[in-house]
């Protein structure tokens, strides 16, 4: 003999439990609940310590950033350094390619825009490029001028060895 409303009296009867239990409701903007530590959120980039190796470029699987690069004085310099989170998976792999953790991802996961353009973060500002452009050349100069002086020093060196073997 079947007993007729058998389901609906055993969701009756979880709906009275939970009823009586305390809630577990979280009032969200004021109130939020931990992240898990693997989270992947708003990416960040970290212009100094980005080499231009692509390799972030190439990890990615659905090509969301875009990476462009300048020689100077045998140097790669970082012009361009766009990211389209429309279209990321937000899977960590560029993270994880990168050499020397120039890209992160922070604990941040409210990316709404209200502009469809607004979605594309262009993290590198031209004048973070002419800064590092001056940079490479100041060393660059540093560089060629202690090499001359040691040059120097070895020519002033010489004549004097050589006066000395003479003898």
């Amino acid at each position: 003999m079947q007993v007729k409303g058998k389901g609906l009296l055993k969701g009756l009867g979880i709906t009275l439990k939970r009823f009586f239990k305390p809630k577990v409701t979280v009032q969200y903007p004021e109130q939020r609940l931990p992240l898990p530590d693997r989270f992947y959120g708003k990416p960040e980039f970290y212009y100094d310590k980005c080499i231009a190796c692509n390799m972030c470029v190439n990890a990615c699987p659905n090509k969301v950033i875009k990476l462009e690069t300048e020689a100077v004085d045998k140097k790669k310099v970082v012009t361009r350094y766009d990211f389209d989170q429309q279209y990321c998976l937000f899977c960590g792999l560029c993270q994880e390619a990168c050499p020397k953790d120039a890209i992160k991802f922070s604990k941040d996961f409210e990316l709404t825009q209200y502009n469809r353009p607004d979605i594309k973060i262009k993290f590198v500002k031209p004048e973070q490029v002419e800064q590092r452009k001056e940079e490479i050349r100041k060393a660059a100069a540093e560089k060629a001028a202690a090499e001359a002086a040691k040059a120097a020093q070895e020519a002033a060196l010489k004549p004097e060895t050589a006066d000395k073997e003479g003898t």
